[in-house]
């Protein structure tokens, strides 16, 4: 069965920090390219960063580089998010996605965590 696991939010105030995790199974998680995205109220989903299935690259919106850092563990089937300098604008349900390098369509969401940061 395959699963994305998201953890890692809550409530911070403005200028903290937080690590938002993913855990993958029941699919080979190191041939899945992995991206975060989140949704704001009202919003429509935006991705916020993505790495490729060995981690040699990354990509950001411009809205979090410089403050956020995506990587991955293979060996631990899991992808991060560091957020750092947190801003009211980030709060969001953040969620994780797994795209196949290789088979398009053949992706995985998972279900979400919530990120709240108080001004």
């Amino acid at each position: 069965q395959v699963q994305l696991v998201e953890s890692g939010g809550g409530l911070v105030q403005h200028g903290g920090s937080l690590r938002l995790s993913c855990a993958a199974s029941g699919f080979t998680f190191s041939a899945y390219d992995m991206s975060w995205y989140r949704q704001a109220p009202g919003k429509e989903r935006e991705l916020v960063a993505f790495i490729t299935r060995v981690g040699d690259s990354t990509n950001y919106a411009d809205s979090v580089k410089g403050r956020f850092t995506i990587s991955r563990d293979n060996a631990k089937n899991t992808v991060f998010l560091q957020m750092n300098s947190l801003e009211p604008e980030d709060t969001a349900v953040y969620y994780c996605k797994a795209d196949h390098f290789l088979v398009h369509g053949m992706d995985f969401w998972g279900k979400g965590t919530l990120v709240t940061v108080s001004s």
